[in-house]
């Protein structure tokens, strides 16, 4: 027996010492093989959202991990080579992805989906390929949302022309762009489309309305752009016809390095005679030099009230703005844009930090040709109209865009996401325009010349983070945000075209009477905003099926300081030789001999400032409950408070205040049906509203800087309620298809209506009124379908369209009796508007060729008063053109044309085209370099 125990023993030790060798080697083995890295996100495939405790395994090893906050996982040391992975969560079916394809030293992405066990009880096995192309994509967003979506990624902008986000969301269904850069969505004005960046409410730049301009977001900084045409409570309350959500661009898993290069021509601009504003440097960076600035005497004196002028000190006064009146020329250039990005993650002491740094820069140069405008004057006949003030001419300009954003994120132990979120982007256009025509009131023809300059900002930097915590999801952010428009030194000179005998020569002579003769003006504003949010959604299980809860508020206060100041230079005693004179010799220094002592110089009243406070306080609670596996209900209610405070100065008047105190309750339900595996109906039904921009309020006349027509406001302006109801069908054939049939009515209560008022030559002006009701009502179809089932010679095609029927009618009620039409449609609204594409690509996925279609029915552009009709914005068409080839390695080539049909730009009132001009045809050739 004793002898038995010590052989035993000993076989046991020698096992022992074998295992033991057999560990040593295969340690000793696993660490000389080369490993790298796995991360990516598990998704919930009914909701879309990110699945925290997954169990994740790479098969064959003792490697995992469990996913952490929004879905996120990470892997290390996995062995380099083929790889599978499994993925595992209670209540969900697990699913294998096979094929993973691991590089030494390199990391990979790999993104799941995982499918309630309800839906599907099986095991599920996959490729990785195949894995990938069904989720983070355009499709799969609109699936899985809440409420009715459209989203557009980076990989679709890159596969159109398109350089800035607002040429790249006309291409969603039911969004018209106003002046290439304004959004409308169904048709509804500016005013009740809201904007936001990475999750918070851009400010506006413009002084008159509450309109973010999209131009302003280079494209090759976006991730994605996502529209929402139905409001939640987590949603802000003023979300009335839309919410666009910019998202700018996440790190890569791996670090990557972009770099392009893009050059190009306009067929109304490159090698052509351009006219050219008088620059003073850094025009080309959008940084005007100081010398644009107001003369910092004019800030002293203020509006000359009180103060008594020599005739020397007038001469004084107008000698302290810069000498430039008159444009010059110039042969158009190339237009020309960069943009290069570094993305990746690096550990810092010992923490991965996820970084993307990235930068553009664009100048383009067009010609505004065929450019003609008019007045409309009431008829010989009752609705006839009658063209008067006819000027033709021709606009140059140069553009700049320049932007840049440095985002930063990491993972805190796996349940903390935290987010540092910089962007910053500035714009410059610089017109010079000449026209030539006749004032017909003074009985004189003329020849006018603008130079007006206009930089614009846009900041944001965020603080944000994300916490999972058990099946309760946290995240918040701290935004400070701020805009800067900034106009300076604008110039308008007016010279008469006189004859000195009936068939002498034409001679240009200074209209020296009035006060539009010479005119300079300084505009100027600034806002921000800072803004806090938090939100906390519980899951939960209730009678076997998921469920949440959402409760979250926000606090946002906003600053906005806007001045506008306009001086008019005359000379009623000049004599004809002076009047003669080119506008830079007659106004050049040192003023003697018969200049001296001839100038008067007055502000205008078209001038004045403005300062706003706004302090929004919201709550909301809100749920999502599974009624069956099919159907989910979402429910709940917003509280807002917004106190608004305005003070106003114009600058021959008294001050003038306005102060709102609005506390609105705002409810929302919606019912998610999901018909198949691939369909779903929603049906929703919410209440929203719309409230009047700062400057709508206040009862001052101005220039409007967009439209360059006077501008009073309305102290009397109430906010506007509106009821809206949503129902959508969607087919979801394959990850890249889908066919959506929707219908929407909305109702206003006390709608806000730009009109146009022109009783009489010497009255016309834009103001804002409160009509009485008005209803908004339509149709949108969408379709993506690859056109394989034509046979192997479709397999490469992919058509797209989306078409938006619409109808409106607005009601302005007796107390606006001196309009034109009592019923109408709304302002801005269009009847239809029809995108459509064609994209052909390659079998190896690196070229690809897309055709793209856009037109939008006439629209008001603003609403007339007795005896005028409505300014109608008309109709065009757009196609444009976009090419992607492979030209060797890394390298990928790319051309662009824009606008092939150079179809017009016009608006009418009856009869009479109030503004018209055509922009030329682009073509760009660009390559893109990535490692």
């Amino acid at each position: 027996m004793t002898r038995l125990l010590r052989d035993s023993l000993l076989r046991v030790r020698a096992s022992a010492l074998a295992l033991a060798g057999a560990f040593l080697f295969a340690s000793s083995a696993s660490a000389q093989q080369p490993t790298g890295r796995v991360v990516g996100r598990v998704i919930d495939a009914a909701s879309g959202q990110g699945l925290s405790d997954v169990g994740v395994q790479v098969v064959g090893t003792t490697l995992g991990t469990m996913s952490g906050v929004d879905g996120r996982y990470t892997l290390t040391g996995v062995p380099a080579g083929t790889v599978t992975i499994q993925y595992r969560r209670i209540g969900f079916a697990p699913k294998t992805v096979t094929g993973i394809i691991l590089e030494a030293g390199k990391t990979l992405e790999q993104n799941v989906t995982l499918a309630t066990a309800a839906i599907t009880l099986a095991a599920q096995t996959v490729t990785a390929n195949a894995e990938r192309g069904s989720v983070s994509d355009a499709l799969d967003a609109q699936r899985t949302a809440t409420g009715v979506v459209n989203a557009i990624t980076s990989e679709q902008i890159s596969k159109s022309p398109d350089s800035d986000a607002a040429q790249a969301v006309q291409r969603v269904s039911g969004v018209t762009v106003q002046n290439g850069k304004y959004v409308f969505v169904r048709g509804l004005g500016e005013r009740y489309t809201t904007t936001q960046l990475n999750g918070t409410r851009v400010p506006s730049p413009e002084p008159e309305r509450r309109v973010v301009p999209l131009d302003m977001f280079p494209s090759n900084l976006l991730e994605s752009i996502t529209t929402s045409k139905t409001f939640t409570p987590d949603q802000q309350g003023d979300f009335s016809g839309a919410q666009v959500e910019i998202k700018t661009r996440e790190f890569p898993a791996r670090r990557q390095v972009t770099y392009s290069l893009t050059t190009g021509m306009n067929s109304g601009s490159t090698g052509q005679s351009l006219l050219r504003s008088r620059n003073v440097g850094g025009e080309t960076f959008a940084m005007a030099g100081v010398q644009r600035n107001l003369p910092y005497v004019f800030s002293v004196l203020n509006n000359f009230q009180g103060v008594n002028l020599t005739s020397a000190d007038k001469s004084f006064l107008v000698g302290q703005f810069r000498n430039a009146w008159t444009p010059g020329e110039a042969t158009g250039a190339p237009n020309t844009s960069t943009n290069i990005s570094v993305g990746g993650n690096q550990p810092v002491l010992g923490q991965r930090i996820g970084y993307i740094l990235s930068g553009t820069y664009a100048y383009t140069q067009d010609l505004r040709n065929n450019q003609q405008r008019a007045l409309a004057d009431r008829g010989d006949n009752p609705g006839d109209t009658r063209e008067i003030d006819r000027f033709e001419g021709t606009t140059g300009s140069q553009g700049v865009l320049w932007g840049g954003l440095a985002n930063f994120s990491t993972l805190i132990g796996g349940r903390t996401r935290l987010m540092f979120n910089n962007t910053y982007n500035r714009t410059a256009d610089n017109d010079a325009r000449r026209e030539r025509g006749t004032f017909e009131n003074e009985g004189i023809r003329a020849q006018i010349d603008r130079m007006q300059y206009v930089e614009r900002s846009i900041r944001s930097n965020q603080v944000a983070a994300e916490h999972q915590l058990g099946g309760t999801r946290v995240d918040w952010a701290l935004t400070s945000s701020g805009v800067t428009r900034d106009e300076p030194d604008r110039s308008e000179f007016i010279s008469v075209i006189e004859q000195d005998t009936p068939n002498g020569p034409e001679k240009l002579r200074w209209l020296n009477t009035g006060n539009g003769g010479a005119v300079r003006t300084f505009s100027k504003l600034d806002e921000s905003s800072r803004e806090a949010r938090a939100n906390v959604l519980h899951n939960f299980t209730w009678m076997g099926r998921q469920h949440y809860v959402k409760v979250g508020g926000l606090v946002r206060a906003t600053e906005r300081d806007a001045n506008t100041r306009a001086y008019a230079i005359a000379a009623p005693l000049a004599s004809t030789a002076i009047r003669e004179l080119p506008a830079e010799q007659l106004f050049a220094q040192p003023f003697s001999g018969n200049r001296s002592g001839i100038f008067e110089i007055f502000p205008l009243s078209q001038g004045g400032a403005y300062s706003a406070s706004d302090r929004l306080a919201a709550g909301y609670l809100m749920s999502e409950v599974a009624l069956s596996e099919r159907i989910r209900l979402i429910t709940g209610a917003r509280y807002e408070q917004d106190a608004l405070d305005v003070d106003a100065q114009s600058t021959l008047g008294a001050p003038v205040a306005a102060r709102r105190d609005w506390k609105d309750v705002l409810p929302s339900a919606a019912l998610n049906i999901k018909l198949s595996e691939y369909q779903n109906l929603r049906i929703s039904a919410s209440q929203t509203l719309a409230r009047p921009e700062y400057r709508e309020l206040v009862p001052i006349k101005s220039r409007d800087v967009l439209n360059g027509d006077d501008l009073e406001g309305n102290p009397n302006l109430q906010r506007t309620r509106i009821q809206n109801a949503d129902i959508r069908w969607e087919l979801y054939p394959s990850t890249d298809e889908v066919l959506s049939l929707g219908v929407f009515a909305k109702r206003f209560d006390k709608p806000i209506e730009r009109v146009y008022r022109a009783a009489g030559a010497s009255s016309r002006f834009i103001s804002y009124v409160n009509a009485d009701q008005a209803t908004n009502y339509g149709v949108e179809l969408e379709a993506r379908k690859g056109l394989g089932f034509l046979g192997r010679v479709g397999e490469p095609f992919l058509f797209f369209t989306n078409v938006t029927l619409m109808q409106s009618e607005i009601d302005l009620g007796a107390s606006q009796a001196a309009a034109t039409n009592q019923k109408r449609r709304m302002v801005g609204q269009a009847p239809y508007v029809l995108n459509t594409g064609l994209t052909y690509a390659t079998r190896t996925g690196r070229g690809s060729a897309t055709v793209l279609f856009n037109r939008t029915g006439d629209r008001i552009d603003a609403a007339g008063d007795l005896p005028l009709p409505d300014v109608i914005q008309v109709a065009r068409n757009a196609v444009d053109v976009s090419v992607r080839f492979p030209v060797f390695g890394p390298l990928q080539g790319r051309f662009d044309a824009r606008n092939l049909l150079d179809e017009p730009f016009k608006t009418q009132q009856g009869t009479v085209t109030r503004e018209q001009w055509t922009v030329g045809r682009t073509f760009q050739l660009g390559f893109i370099l990535r490692s």
